[in-house]
């Protein structure tokens, strides 16, 4: 097993690495991405949407994307190496969810009108997008979702409601699962539109976290119209439409490595002073936090099996499931170590001396939990290891 990159692959990450260290503003750089995913302030939104611009125009944005579609058709290990290089630099997530969702999305299913204007306007954050797939009483079970489209013609007229909607206070548009057969079986007779949030009808109303963040919102549908040449896929074929959608989604969550949480506490614990000495020297603090870190290096190379097998052109196997649901859970122990480490420095969300970042930690330990939620519950990965892996009966 070679773990080495080639030298053109070196050569990539050197350009990349020197770009962004030419290019990226330091004040936007953030702590964690995975607790600042959506912008805090239109005003940081906004300069997103301006990175987001500048990194297109230097071609550093959809890398993945075929180069028909203003991509690069970049290798997977040039994908991999992006990844890496923008997580060092703690350069901040980019805006909405065309990028990594809705645009492959797109090419796969979507019409040639519909490729022709949707993805140059995703690539240079011309359009924003909210994925509107959960409701109030489908959310694992996402097939049960009841927001109906109603064919009248040349339109669908849509009334439901969608949570937990990422970021959809900035959005100009929404990927949307709604039921246009009611008698059909639940997977079936449903249709994925691509619908404007600015429609006359679209209510978004804000849902704030624990943290005091307004990352999620609800979203409520009241007679709105959306012309039918707004179908993505075929009708009542939405849940294979979707299918891909979740398979982005699931991908890119259970892909990041909180290895840099990690290393942030053991420089914490380093510092910490304890019983006379620093909390590092605490065999018990010293022994959790490297199990941590031998953690964070089994999913790396879980994620490396699962590279292979692509780069094989081998059929996806069990590991994005399994770096889903390992990558939230132990997301989940980071937070419950920092939580005890650091004790109130960790609760009261205001730097001090010992611990500047305390805020960090803070979003830690409150938000830590829903990843095990979100793209998938740890349960629902559980089940599909259990059915598709090991070939257990369903539950």
């Amino acid at each position: 097993m070679n773990f080495e990159y080639a030298p053109e692959q070196e050569a990539f990450r050197k350009e990349l690495r020197g770009w962004l260290a030419a290019n990226l503003p330091p004040d936007l750089c953030v702590d964690d991405p995975a607790d600042d995913r959506v912008a805090s302030t239109r005003e940081m939104f906004e300069r997103r949407v301006a990175w987001q611009k500048i990194m297109h125009k230097a071609g550093w944005v959809g890398i993945a994307w075929p180069k028909e579609y203003g991509g690069r058709g970049a290798s997977i290990i040039e994908r991999v190496i992006w990844d890496e290089e923008y997580a060092r630099v703690r350069a901040p997530v980019l805006p909405g969810m065309g990028l990594n969702l809705v645009g492959p999305t797109i090419i796969h299913w979507g019409t040639d009108q519909q490729r022709a204007y949707y993805l140059p306007r995703i690539m240079n954050a011309d359009e924003i997008w909210a994925q509107g797939f959960s409701e109030p009483g489908a959310g694992s079970d996402l097939a049960s979702l009841r927001t109906r489209a109603e064919d009248r013609g040349d339109h669908y007229l849509v009334n439901g409601q969608k949570v937990w909607t990422s970021g959809a206070q900035y959005a100009d548009s929404i990927i949307l699962l709604v039921r246009t057969d009611p008698g059909a079986p639940k997977h079936n007779g449903i249709s994925c539109l691509l619908v404007d949030l600015k429609s006359p009808g679209v209510s978004v109303r804000p849902l704030v976290l624990a943290t005091g963040h307004h990352h999620f919102n609800e979203v409520f549908f009241t007679d709105v119209e959306v012309p039918k040449t707004q179908l993505l896929g075929p009708v009542n074929q939405g849940w294979k439409v979707s299918t891909t959608t979740l398979m982005y989604e699931r991908h890119s969550s259970g892909a990041r490595n909180p290895i840099g949480q990690v290393l942030a506490l053991i420089a914490v614990a380093r510092r910490l002073p304890l019983d006379g000495a620093t909390a590092w020297d605490d065999p018990r603090i010293r022994q959790r936090l490297s199990q941590l870190y031998i953690d964070c290096e089994a999913m790396k190379y879980t994620r490396f099996r699962a590279l292979t097998r692509q780069i094989r052109g081998e059929a996806p196997g069990p590991e994005g499931s399994i770096l889903k649901l390992s990558g939230s859970e132990l997301g989940v122990r980071i937070a419950d170590a920092a939580g005890e480490l650091l004790g109130m420095h960790a609760i009261v969300n205001e730097s001090t001396e010992l611990v500047p970042d305390a805020p960090r930690w803070f979003n830690r330990l409150v938000a830590a939990r829903q990843y095990t939620i979100s793209a998938g519950t740890s349960e629902i990965q559980r089940n599909i290891l259990g059915e598709r892996v090991l070939g257990l009966p369903k539950g």
